[in-house]
């Protein structure tokens, strides 16, 4: 395992952290996590030198922090640092600050989490935090030891993300960035913004919830295939994030023993500047193959869901994607009716717009829903 220092500590952080989001699940219910499974993988990459991982209240809903709990004990609590987030959107009131945090040291069953991020924040949420005063009650956590350090993850413009960095003396922010996403949300300008004020730099999302996982479209093989150094698409995207030095560490949503295997292997091989012009240059062709094809940035982080009307918006954007990616193939639209029952099509939606104001991409899903209703709708 490579380590990175984690600016403003006399502490290095692993490459490579854990983002107990995606665990593996039984029956595809995302509430009930495959314990045994899960357990096993976390600590495999605790035994491999990852010493990061995060979690947030409402992952798997609101189960994740209370299996990341029963995975550090044994002794693996002492090998990593810990982070997990405030609902930010639940917060109306300042004792909501100490009710959610007493609630997550609950399902932790711990008594100090050592880094504590302000979930999601955007225009929508930062004023609210703000003007209830986090930061001083922040800070009398911190002197209570109930929390180490405090940061923020962030989904909007650069502009916000700017202000925000510039408000409070945070000791680290978490950010989306892959190399589709360079200029969106806080992008790489915000990269270099929050380390040049001293921050450490989380990354979330380095391969777009998987998108940039899958195996590619002939397009995109045929910019790989040029390489004289070969990789998996997975390791070019997560090598393109290590290469910029300003990244403290990577978080990777790892739903498969498998994927943690490789994902240790990949950071093994992890240096800033260690991708040659060339190799950038086939990045940035990648990137315009897939935005010629029509890609869509959904990560599959499920905040749009549970839909009042029982669409599948999450599945229904996947497919989409793959509808495209493989050259609008009939057999997309098989599986199409085959993984998604009825009651979940894209013809449910009505439009009311929910799932918009919780997307942190922000994406038109009621355009998208319009378009997989025409696509995908069954002949009679």
């Amino acid at each position: 395992m490579k380590y990175r220092k984690f600016r403003g500590l006399d502490w290095e952080v692993s490459a490579l952290g854990f983002g107990a989001m995606r665990l593996p699940v039984v029956g595809g219910d995302t509430g009930n996590i495959d314990e045994p499974h899960a357990v096993k993988m976390i600590r495999y990459a605790i035994d491999q030198g990852v010493n990061y991982v995060d979690t947030a209240y409402p992952y798997h809903q609101g189960e994740s922090e209370r299996l990341v709990g029963k995975v550090l004990k044994d002794g693996y609590r002492e090998r990593v640092r810990l982070a997990t987030k405030m609902p930010t959107w639940l917060i109306n009131e300042r004792g909501d600050f100490d009710k959610y945090l007493d609630e997550q040291l609950g399902k932790l069953e711990m008594d100090k989490i050592d880094f504590y991020l302000l979930h999601g924040l955007r225009h929508t949420r930062w004023p609210t935090i703000r003007d209830l005063d986090v930061f001083s009650w922040a800070e009398e956590k911190i002197r209570e030891g109930k929390i180490g350090h405090l940061g923020f993850s962030f989904h909007d413009d650069v502009a916000l993300f700017k202000e925000i960095v510039d408000s409070y003396e945070w000791t680290f922010c978490q950010i989306q960035l892959n190399y589709m996403d360079t200029e969106y949300q806080a992008g790489l300008e915000g990269l270099r913004y929050a380390a040049e004020k001293g921050l450490a730099v989380v990354i979330m999302e380095p391969i777009k919830g998987g998108k940039l996982a899958v195996t590619p479209p002939k397009d995109v093989q045929a910019v790989w295939d040029k390489a004289e150094t070969k990789r998996t698409p997975v390791e070019w995207a997560l090598k393109w994030v290590w290469n910029h030095p300003e990244v403290s560490v990577v978080l990777s949503g790892m739903s498969e023993m498998k994927h943690v295997e490789e994902n240790v292997e990949y950071a093994g091989r992890s240096e800033a500047g260690s991708l040659t012009a060339d190799e950038l240059k086939l990045i940035d062709e990648a990137k315009d193959a897939y935005n010629r094809l029509g890609f869509v940035g959904c990560t599959a982080c499920r905040y749009c869901m549970p839909c009042p009307q029982g669409v599948d918006i999450p599945e229904i954007l996947g497919m989409y994607n793959e509808y495209y990616m493989s050259g609008q193939s009939d057999d997309v639209k098989e599986k199409y009716w085959e993984k998604i029952g009825p009651e979940a099509h894209a013809d449910q939606c009505i439009s009311c717009g929910v799932c918009e104001e919780q997307c942190p991409q922000e994406l038109p899903i009621r355009k998208f829903m319009g378009e997989a209703r025409r696509i995908f709708t069954k002949p009679q």
